[in-house]
C-alpha cells in the first residue's frame, strides 16, 4: 500500500510541477488515471503470487496459512484503495507549492549518482545485458550449494533427550541408567532442571516400552550461558557426554517431538519405514539398514526397532492331564491370573484415599519357569491341589516385542539422527548407500519418513502450483500492458531479482526450506511490481518525447528513445528508491528479531532483503537497457534536434 501511494503521489507532484495552468483537481485526477490501473494490477500480482502457499497442507499449511491469508487480504484491499482512496486523499492533502525535482536535495543526490550510470548503460546496452546474464549464471553456484530441509528448528527453550536401549532391560537397570544420564545432563551450566522417565505413563496414548527413555531438559535464559555456546553446540556436547554401550541417542524438542510422532510416528529428523509381510525378514532387513546408515557421513545415531527381542512366559495346557484331574482350562487360567498376575481381593480406606489390595505369589515362586511349574498349585474339584507342571508346560520364549502395521502391512521403524548436514543431501546419500549395501527381500520396500516426508510433500505441491502461478502473473501483466514486449521484459526480469536472495541465503548458511521458498515467492511478486513501476515511467516518458517529435514534424529516433529513457529513469529515481526503502524498512526488523519463531521469520525475510537489493539494480540498470534494445529495434539512427522544451508541452 505504501509503495503504491508513493508512486501515485510522486506522479501527481510531477504533473503539478510542470503544468500550472489548469485546475489542481484536474491535474491530480489525470495523474491518478495514468498510474492507477498499473498499480492496481501490480498489487494484484503480489496477491496472486501467494497462491502456492495456499496449496500447502498439514503442518506447513497450518503454519503459513495465516501469513498467506493476511498478505492476500491486505494486498487485495491495497489494490482497491490505490484506485479509490489514494486519489481522494491526494485531492485533499496535496496542496501548496510543489518543490521541483531539481531543488529536492535527496533527488539531486540520487540523480547525481544515477545519471552517469544510466548514460553508460545506454551506451553499452549489450554489454550491460551480458554482464547481467553472467551474474545470473554465477548465481547457479550458491544455488547448487544450498542444502534442503523442511523447516528450521524452532528453539523452544527446552530440549527433549530420547535415548533407546535394547529390549529386555529390567526396571531396576532402567532406573539406574536414567539417574546416571540425568546427573550428567544436570552438570552442564546451561541446564536449569532435568526430569526423565522410562517406559510408559498411565495413558493409552503413550505405549512406550521400558527401553525408551524421555528426559525433559529445561535450559536457563541464553544470557546466562557460556560465551559462544549455541543450542546446536550444547546438544553436541551433551551427546558426546552421554555415550553408553547399547544406547542410541536422539535429540529433539518437546512440542516438535509430539507433532512429529503424531504425524508420522518418527521422533527423529529422519526415519526409515521398512514395510512387508514377514516380521522376521523385516527385523533382519532393518538391522542391515541400520548398520549401513551408521556409516553415512553426518549420522550421529541410527537405531532399528528390535521387534523380535521380547521375552515371554508361555504356559501351554496339557488337555489330557487336565481331563484326568477333572479340571477345565478355565480353572488353570484362573490360577495363573491370581498366582502370577495378581487378583484384587479388597480395597483399603485410608482417610479420603482408597487403595486396591492385590494378592499373588511371592517373587521366589514366580521368577522362572521351573519355579512356576513346581510351586504354583492348582486346586482340584474334589479337594487337594496339583502342581502346575503336572497339567501344563511353562517355558520362556522369544517373540515380537512390538508389532506395527501401516497401510495394512507390517512395519519396522529405523530412527536416524544427523548433524552438520542438510536433510535433503543426507537422505540422498543414505538412499544410495542403502540401495548399494542392502538387498531387500521380495515384497519388502522402504519409505523415507520424518521431516523428509514433509519436505517431499511440500516440494511436490510447489512443483505444480508455482508454474501455474507464473502463468497467471504473465496473464495479468499482459492485461495491464496490452503488449507482449513489456510483459516479457517484466517476466524475464524475475530470475535476476532472485540473484540477491540466493547469495544472501547462502552467505548466512540457511538451507532451502518451506520458509525460504515462501520468501522467494513473496519476492517474485514484489519484483514484478517494481518492474511494472519502472515500465510505467519509461512508457510515459517515451509518449511525451514522441508527442514532441510529432509537434516538430520529424521522426522518432534512437537518440530520442535514449533521451526518453534518461528522463523516465533518472527523473523518477526518487519514488523508485522510496518504494524499495519502504519495503526494506518493513523487512529489516524481522531479520534482526530474536526469540521463538524468529528462525522461520528470518528465513522468509532474508530472500526478500537480498532479492530487493538485486531487484533494485535490475530495475534501475538492466530494465532500461533491455527496454532500449527492444524498443530501439527498427528506429532510425539519426540524431534529433533538442526537444527538451517541446517534450514538456501537452500534445
Amino acid at each position: 500500500m505504501i509503495d503504491g501511494a508513493i508512486v501515485m503521489i510522486e506522479n501527481a507532484h510531477k504533473h503539478l510541477e510542470r503544468d500550472t495552468g489548469r485546475p489542481r483537481a484536474e491535474i491530480l485526477i489525470e495523474a491518478a488515471k495514468e498510474v492507477g490501473p498499473a498499480l492496481f494490477f501490480s498489487l494484484l500480482i503480489i496477491t496472486v503470487s501467494f497462491m502456492p502457499i495456499f496449496t500447502l497442507e498439514s503442518q506447513e499449511g497450518r503454519l503459513f496459512g495465516p501469513l498467506a491469508y493476511t498478505k492476500t487480504f491486505s494486498m487485495a484491499a491495497a489494490a482497491m484503495l490505490s484506485i479509490t482512496l489514494v486519489p481522494v486523499l491526494m485531492l485533499l492533502f496535496v496542496r501548496g507549492h510543489i518543490v521541483p525535482e531539481q531543488k529536492n536535495p535527496i533527488n539531486r543526490a540520487l540523480i547525481w549518482i544515477y545519471r552517469p550510470m544510466i548514460e553508460a548503460v545506454l551506451r553499452a546496452k549489450g554489454l550491460t545485458i551480458l554482464a547481467a546474464l553472467l551474474v545470473l549464471g554465477a548465481s547457479v553456484w550458491p544455488a547448487s550449494r544450498l542444502g534442503s530441509e523442511f523447516m528450521p528448528a524452532l528453539n523452544e527453550g527446552t530440549l527433549l533427550y530420547m535415548p533407546t536401549t535394547l529390549p529386555g532391560i529390567s526396571i531396576t537397570k532402567a532406573a539406574e541408567l536414567l539417574q546416571v544420564q540425568d546427573r550428567i545432563i544436570k552438570g552442564f551450566p546451561e541446564v536449569a532442571s532435568v526430569y526423565g522417565k522410562a517406559g510408559r505413563a498411565e495413558t493409552s496414548t503413550d505405549p512406550a516400552p521400558t527401553e525408551m527413555f524421555e528426559t525433559i531438559i529445561n535450559l536457563k535464559p541464553q544470557e546466562e550461558w557460556r560465551p559462544g555456546v549455541t543450542i546446536e553446540s550444547l546438544t553436541t556436547e551433551m551427546d558426546k557426554a552421554l555415550q553408553f554401550p547399547g544406547v542410541s541417542n536422539a535429540w529433539t524438542m518437546p512440542i516438535k517431538a509430539r507433532i512429529d510422532m503424531l504425524a508420522t510416528g518418527i521422533r527423529t529428523p529422519i526415519g526409515i519405514k521398512v514395510l512387508g509381510k514377514d516380521l522376521g525378514e523385516l527385523d533382519r532387513t532393518a538391522k542391515e539398514i541400520e548398520a549401513v546408515v551408521r556409516k553415512v557421513p553426518g549420522t550421529t545415531s541410527a537405531y532399528a526397532e528390535r521387534v523380535i527381542g521380547g521375552y515371554f512366559l508361555d504356559i501351554v495346557p496339557d488337555r489330557d492331564a487336565l481331563a484326568r484331574y477333572g479340571l477345565l482350562t478355565g480353572n488353570l487360567q484362573d490360577t495363573i491370573a491370581m498366582a502370577l498376575g495378581g487378583e484384587a481381593v479388597t480395597t483399603t480406606v485410608e482417610g479420603r484415599e482408597r487403595y486396591t489390595v492385590n494378592v499373588r505369589y511371592p517373587r521366589d515362586f514366580r521368577d522362572n519357569p521351573e519355579a512356576i511349574a513346581r510351586d504354583v498349585l492348582v486346586s482340584l474339584p474334589g479337594g487337594g491341589a496339583v502342581p502346575l507342571g503336572e497339567i501344563a508346560k511353562a517355558e520362556q520364549t522369544r517373540g515380537p516385542n512390538t508389532i506395527r502395521t501401516e497401510n495394512g502391512q507390517l512395519a519396522v521403524y529405523i530412527f536416524v539422527n544427523m548433524q552438520g548436514r542438510d536433510i535433503g543431501g543426507y537422505v540422498a546419500d543414505a538412499q544410495k548407500a542403502v540401495a548399494d549395501g542392502v538387498k531387500l527381500p521380495g515384497g519388502t520396500y522402504l519409505q523415507w519418513s520424518g521431516q523428509f516426508e514433509y519436505m517431499s510433500r511440500a516440494i511436490a505441491k510447489l512443483k505444480i502450483i508455482v508454474p501455474l502461478t507464473l502463468a497467471i502473473i504473465f496473464l495479468l501483466l499482459y492485461l495491464n500492458f496490452g503488449t507482449l514486449t513489456e510483459t516479457l521484459i517484466v517476466m524475464l526480469s524475475l530470475p535476476f531479482a532472485l540473484v540477491g536472495g540466493l547469495w544472501l541465503t547462502w552467505a548466512l548458511g540457511f538451507n532451502m526450506s518451506v520458509a525460504v521458498a515462501a520468501g522467494f515467492i513473496a519476492l517474485a511478486g514484489v519484483a514484478a511490481e517494481t518492474g511494472v513501476v519502472m515500465l510505467i515511467y519509461l512508457d510515459h516518458a517515451v509518449r511525451e518525447v514522441k508527442a514532441a517529435c510529432h509537434a516538430q514534424e520529424r521522426p522518432f529516433t534512437k537518440a530520442d528513445l535514449n533521451r526518453a529513457i534518461m528522463r523516465g529513469a533518472v527523473e523518477r529515481v526518487r519514488p523508485k528508491m522510496m518504494t524499495v526503502a519502504a519495503i526494506m524498512a518493513g523487512l529489516l526488523p524481522i531479520f534482526w528479531s530474536t526469540g521463538t519463531g524468529s528462525e522461520v521469520m528470518q528465513r522468509i525475510a532474508v530472500p526478500m532483503i537480498g532479492g530487493m537489493a538485486s531487484s533494485t539494480v535490475l530495475t534501475l540498470i538492466v530494465i532500461p537497457a533491455v527496454y532500449a534494445l527492444i524498443k530501439g529495434a527498427g528506429l532510425p539512427e539519426a540524431a534529433s534536434a533538442p526537444i527538451e522544451a517541446a517534450a514538456t508541452a501537452k500534445p
